[in-house]
């Protein structure tokens, strides 16, 4: 789970972390009473998104002035004519693709002198088990292409869950930026409270681009952006209150009611598929015959006929979606099951494209026969290889 910027600096905020004096609003009409409460006499106004490069997006209306999603104003009236341009505007970031997304929020936040930038984040190394932070002098920028260009400017470790942070995780940062003295001392302490707050809170990853050093010569969190591990959310109430599901695709949270893995994309194949191997497989054939998946969804080893059904609802749902790939091997998850699921879903909400059902595995005679006896009009498939070329034919008409 994602939230906001200032959704993240608040819980930062809780573990003592440094960062600057900020106000949300939700309408441009209370732009003027948040500049006021900060005093400025700089403000940054910034659109909360679920998504980075804010700062470089452009938003689609011509109204919305072309300076990008995050602007630094120098007066009260700057503040309300960037607010009223921003709100209700939409968004487009090298993040959000083409499509980008409506700017329902705004962060007013004082401006700040800065000496330097740089890069520091936190997540959990799957190679470890363990915490990792990943550390770099070029804050500010895009991490991905200074660690394809130039990697040496990146520092990593990670932190042995039976120790905790130490003394030493804090000097391997400060040494890694080039830090000495007070702020060798602060970034020691930064680093403590980060992973503080990283395991107290069930992150699965934080980034803060740019930590900067300001004119004062102190440490400061200047973004922030945090995603939660969604196993966790059952522990932190707190957290799910932060959820906005205006930023989430109305698709994926129907999804998640029903437990499922989905993930939508932007091709014309729906999938429905058991285990996450086998859909990565499915995604992967699809492309490699010419088409592109709508979505990942996986059912998991023991749904239901009412899981299955309300996957199938929702793969339709996407008006993008001109046929369907049914591909099951039964182990746990058994093929009488969907197939009884797919039949029911079918019959609930019509088929307007394609389908072709591929299944194999527990009682898979079954699952043949209650499809063949439902009177759809279904394709069936002898294996995967035949069920991709045989969706991919049927979308492109042949």
């Amino acid at each position: 789970m994602n939230i906001h910027e200032y959704q993240a600096k608040a819980v930062l905020k809780e573990f003592g972390v440094p960062v600057s004096r900020g106000v949300a609003i939700f309408k441009a009409s209370e732009a003027e009473g948040a500049a006021k409460e900060l005093g400025g006499p700089i403000w940054v106004v910034k659109s909360q998104i679920h998504a980075g490069g804010r700062g470089k997006g452009k938003f689609k209306e011509a109204s919305a002035g072309d300076k990008g999603g995050v602007r630094v104003a120098k007066s009260i009236d700057e503040v309300k004519t960037f607010a009223t341009q921003m709100l209700g505007a939409t968004l487009e970031t090298v993040q959000t693709g083409p499509v980008g997304k409506q700017v329902n929020r705004l962060y007013i936040e004082d401006g700040s002198e800065i000496a330097k930038e740089f890069y520091l984040s936190a997540l959990v190394d799957r190679e470890t088990s363990r915490i990792a932070f990943v550390v770099s002098t070029e804050g500010g920028m895009d991490i991905e292409k200074v660690a394809h260009d130039t990697p040496e400017k990146i520092v990593t470790f990670s932190v042995d869950p039976a120790t905790g942070v130490m003394a030493h995780h804090g000097r391997t940062v400060a040494r890694a930026l080039g830090l000495s003295g007070d702020l060798a001392k602060q970034a020691e302490k930064l680093v403590a409270q980060l992973y503080k707050a990283f395991v107290a809170k069930d992150m699965a990853m934080l980034e803060i681009n740019p930590l900067i050093i300001s004119k004062q010569n102190e440490l400061k969190c200047l973004d922030a952006k945090i995603s939660f591990d969604d196993n966790s959310l059952y522990r932190h109430p707190d957290v799910v209150a932060l959820r906005d599901t205006t930023e989430e695709d109305a698709k994926e949270i129907e999804a998640s009611k029903y437990d499922l893995a989905y993930i939508a994309l932007d091709g014309t194949i729906g999938c429905m598929v058991n285990g996450a191997g086998l859909a990565m497989a499915t995604l992967d054939i699809i492309k490699l015959y010419g088409e592109s998946p709508a979505n990942f969804l996986d059912v998991g080893g023991g749904a239901s006929e009412e899981k299955v059904t309300a996957a199938f609802q929702i793969i339709t749902a996407d008006p993008n979606v001109k046929g369907i790939l049914v591909n099951i091997f039964g182990g746990i998850m058994k093929c009488d099951v969907i197939a009884a699921g797919v039949v029911a879903a079918v019959k609930k909400v019509g088929l307007k494209v394609p389908l072709v059902v591929r299944l194999e595995g527990t009682n898979v005679e079954e699952g043949k026969k209650i499809i063949r006896e439902s009177g759809l009009n279904v394709l069936p498939a002898d294996d995967l290889d035949d069920a991709a070329q045989k969706i991919v034919n049927a979308v492109k008409g042949k």
